[in-house]
């Protein structure tokens, strides 16, 4: 195109160490193989080793490899024997059709391997013995063509990348470093195979590998037909790069410098097509700047004084923080910025490029970097509630070895083996706890509105209360053991008594007059002794008060309204109780009866108390009005008492309700026996707790455990992700169904399975908040990049969302990139914050295309001139089509300041 026509044929890639624009000299026209060395004389030809390869009748046949025979007769030749080197090429060239012949479909139908990481990619193998030297062959293919310019896709592997070709050969020794370090062997490797694909007539190009694995070194050749022949060449410098090839104007001069001979040979205007990949990752958190401030507070400080100012964690204002600091599961991001291909003319054009805004790219590119430990799911790996769970699970599963928790206690109970395992910390640790625990500050805390609508399915105690406070301190106390556990409990207890017998409120209770019989039975009882307590505080501070207080009238204010006692609480297990008393003596109803004549009873003589004057039929018209049938005037006001009778059930004979208004004295409220005995029923509260079994205390905490663990999680800010949302409802659901059965269940061995699997899935749950909350707040003006990321994750992770027990091999990394609009790449420039003081002095600068004064960490450039079939040395013989082109330079650079990597396509006519 814009080259000179009389440009001769391409030197090859010659990279020394220190200067990589040193030229070299012009390369002989015939079809030579490249050379192994990047500063070595060029070794034989592929021509010359084809030739070499047949066998004349009037000349004695010449043997080529490391095993060569001596001749058998000299007097003929034999054309049946044939040396090793024309087997191997034999063997390469049956190998070659074989695959030629089934082509990719038939290939992926026996067998061929997916390449890891490339979708799109496949792989076969075959091995080959030379000599002593045992070699692998790989043909990598596509199942399904490629765009003319998606060589910057994640699905392109390094070699398509470097070459520019779409599927390829490689021939490396079976060997610990996987080269060839030797030239003949790299040259004589190198020509086997095109001799081979030349005689299958397959434009395949081949690669060996050459040279310290290092320098990722190959050469390779590719056969364009009868004309056209390509070499490919690369080579690495690992160290002090020169400075002039850190920049853009260097590196179309080294380009450049592959087609002329000197720089005064350099063409005026020299069409190069250019296209850029710059990879930016986002710094780690700088805490060298609060680490000044904190010295310079310090120095006020007096030198008998503290300064204590703990680190700002990433998670500090989330749910969990309270229990543990989560490690940041998103690292960092990596922006990827493509420069999509353009044609320049002049090196000063490259310098304008170097120094433009990245906003100036075509496309960004964003992709997480994400923690390992979200991608081993190895138990214990992770730490969190749900580490923290599974340890309870244990617990549970030893706590049937004894009947009291006093048993754990004891020093003599424990095996000398396994007291690492069942450590109890210090006393002055169980004093934190509990004065965390019973805590009066949260005293008044309203679990109920923080409960989640979920949550109430679960038979626990409500996340802020006292028992579900217990047990999230149990989970983090030592490492959860059932002795442990056993310590916190009777500590735990201690204080319960001290708060009854002081009549203290129990902190963390709401007030409340009933009992929530959805919770866990400790709860319940746990409810019932702070009425108690209240009732007995109140009994003791006004126990002469009168309440029979007149607070209100019926209809002509004749009538007052009396206080009366509450119905008698009872908790589940005292429903049962009475249950099962009421089927002992086969008489529910009368039990119930009783309850009811108490409580009428009560009524009776408080209305009694309040109305003296009353009759039987006035308790009747305020207490039961359907009972009472009107027969005055309904539209208008009737006289004083009102007419009508009573109803056939009361004006029965014998009515049971006319006897206990008859035998009901005239007592107030205050005055009365009280339905409740808060005396009675709260010491047997307490005597419940000091008594009850390891296994009843352990299923209650397992269930409130879970519950209250999932409610504080549901309470992360996360953006409203629907999927995530799905999954934590989800959660809800399997919690319930298996939490269900653990109520009464005495077969701890099949629960404790489940409960196992359960804490798998809930690990899963818990790290995909945890990675929606991180993304959430980083991503928080790019809602919907923020979405986009987090559901490419959550499908990355969706298969590995089991209930094994055992850890899941899933090897695939997690590498999709999701698209920057327009509109969101600010948010996502203020995701790399401009260096510090103190890092603009770690690192000199000394590339360009800076991000908010941030170099890339990676530059990939891909440079190439097309040239028409008619002009000067591409020109044929034979008519062609003077619209065709032909791609005869391409040059890929991989690099940063300190790493430099170049891969050569040179087409040559032959």
């Amino acid at each position: 195109m814009g080259a000179s026509p009389s440009l001769p044929p391409p030197p090859p890639l010659r990279l020394p160490p220190t200067d990589l624009t040193r030229k070299a000299g012009r390369p002989p026209r015939d079809p030579a193989p490249p050379p192994t060395s990047f500063s070595t004389p060029p070794l034989e030809g592929i021509a010359g080793a084809a030739m070499a390869s047949t066998s004349s009748k009037h000349t004695k046949h010449r043997r080529i490899g490391e095993d060569d025979e001596e001749e058998e007769l000299e007097r003929f030749d034999d054309f049946t024997i044939a040396s090793s080197w024309e087997r191997f090429i034999s063997e390469i060239e049956a190998i070659c059709r074989q695959w030629l012949a089934d082509g990719p479909k038939n290939l992926m139908h026996k067998g061929a391997e997916s390449v890891l990481s490339f979708e799109n990619l496949c792989m076969v193998k075959h091995e080959l013995k030379h000599g002593k030297r045992v070699y692998s062959m790989e043909y990598h293919f596509m199942k399904s063509a490629k765009g003319k310019y998606s060589y910057w896709d994640d699905d392109t592997h390094s070699t398509q990348l470097s070459f520019g070709v779409d599927e390829f050969l490689i021939i490396a020794p079976l060997s610990a470093s996987g080269v060839v370090l030797d030239d003949p062997e790299s040259t004589k490797l190198l020509s086997s195979v095109a001799i081979a694909l030349s005689n299958c007539g397959s434009n395949w190009p081949a690669f060996v590998p050459v040279h310290d694995p290092s320098r990722k070194a190959y050469i390779g050749i590719q056969n364009m037909g009868t004309v056209f022949t390509r070499r490919f060449e690369a080579d690495r410098i690992g160290s002090q790069v020169p400075i002039r090839l850190m920049h853009l104007e260097g590196l179309h001069e080294l380009f450049l410098s592959k087609f002329v001979l000197s720089s005064t040979d350099f063409p005026a205007k020299v069409k190069v097509n250019f296209s850029m990949k710059l990879t930016y990752r986002t710094p780690e958190h700088d805490y060298d700047h609060e680490e000044t401030l904190d010295s310079e507070a310090t120095e006020s400080i007096p030198e008998n004084g503290v300064a204590s100012q703990p680190r700002k964690q990433w998670d500090d204002d989330c749910p969990w923080a309270e229990w543990y600091s989560a490690e940041d599961p998103v690292k960092g991001f990596e922006l990827t910025a493509i420069w999509g291909e353009k044609m320049f003319e002049e090196s000063l054009e490259m310098a304008e490029v170097e120094n433009a805004s990245s906003f100036d790219a075509d496309s960004w590119l964003l992709h997480p970097v994400v923690s390992p430990y979200m991608v081993d799911d190895s138990i214990g790996k992770f730490v969190g509630f749900a580490s923290q769970l599974h340890l309870l699970v244990n617990a549970f599963e030893s706590a049937g070895e004894a009947q009291f928790l006093e048993d754990y206690v004891a020093d003599n109970s424990v095996p000398d083996s396994s007291k690492s395992s069942v450590a109890v910390p210090p006393p002055s640790v169980v004093d934190r706890v509990m004065k965390d625990i019973f805590n009066d500050e949260v005293g008044k805390s309203n679990y109920v509105e923080a409960e989640s609508k979920f949550g109430r399915a679960l038979k626990g105690a409500p996340l802020d209360s006292l028992f579900a406070q217990f047990c999230l301190h149990a989970l983090w106390f030592g490492n959860c053991n059932i002795r442990a556990i056993a310590v916190l409990w009777i500590d735990f207890v201690r204080e319960i008594r001290w708060c009854w017998e002081e009549s203290e409120q129990l902190p963390r209770m709401k007030s409340s007059s009933s009992i929530d019989l959805s919770a866990c039975l400790i709860h319940q009882k746990l409810q019932m002794l702070a009425i108690c307590i209240e009732r007995k505080k109140s009994l003791n501070h006004e126990k002469d008060t009168n309440h029979a207080h007149k607070e209100g009238t019926s209809n002509s204010m004749e009538m007052h309204i009396p206080c009366t006692q509450d119905a008698p609480l009872m908790t589940e297990d005292m429903h049962e109780e009475r249950l099962h008393a009421a089927e002992a003596f086969g008489s529910a109803a009368g039990l119930s009866g009783q309850l009811e004549r108490d409580i009428l009873a009560s009524d009776m003589s408080a209305f009694k108390a309040a109305n003296p004057d009353a009759a039987f039929e006035d308790f009747i018209r305020w207490h039961s009005p359907g009972d009472w049938v009107s027969e005055g005037n309904v539209d208008g006001n009737s006289a004083w008492p009102p007419k009508g009778r009573l109803s056939q059930r009361m004006s029965e004979h014998g009515n049971m309700w006319r006897k206990i208004w008859n035998d009901a004295p005239a007592l107030p409220v205050s005055e009365q026996k009280s339905l409740l005995d808060s005396i009675r029923e709260g010491e047997k509260v307490v005597h419940y707790l000091e008594t009850l079994r390891p296994q009843q205390l352990l299923e209650q905490m397992v269930c409130t455990a879970f519950k209250s663990s999932a409610d504080i999680l549901n309470k992360t800010t996360y953006g409203g992700f629907k999927l995530m949302k799905t999954k934590t409802d989800q959660l809800y659901a399997t919690m319930a169904s298996t939490l269900k059965s653990l109520q009464g269940n005495s077969d701890t061995s099949d629960m404790a399975g489940d409960l196992k699997r359960l804490c798998q899935v809930f690990e899963h749950i818990e790290k995909l908040l945890i990675f929606a909350a991180s993304i959430h707040r980083k991503l928080i003006d790019a809602p919907r990049l923020a979405q986009s990321v987090f559901t490419d994750y959550f499908n990355y992770y969706l298969p590995k969302m089991g209930t094994s027990l055992e850890s899941i091999c899933y090897e695939k990394e997690f590498t999709t990139k999701e698209k920057v609009g327009m509109l969101e790449r600010e948010a996502v420039s203020s995701l790399f914050r401009p260096p510090t003081a103190n890092q603009s002095w770690r690192k000199v600068l000394s590339m360009g295309n800076l991000l908010n004064g941030h170099e890339p960490i990676q530059r990939e450039i891909v440079f190439s001139v097309l040239e028409k079939l008619s002009n000067g040395h591409y020109s044929s013989p034979t008519p062609l089509c003077t619209d065709e082109q032909i791609e005869t330079h391409r040059m890929y650079i991989s690099g940063t300041s300190n790493d430099l990597w170049v891969a050569l396509s040179v087409t040559s006519w032959d």
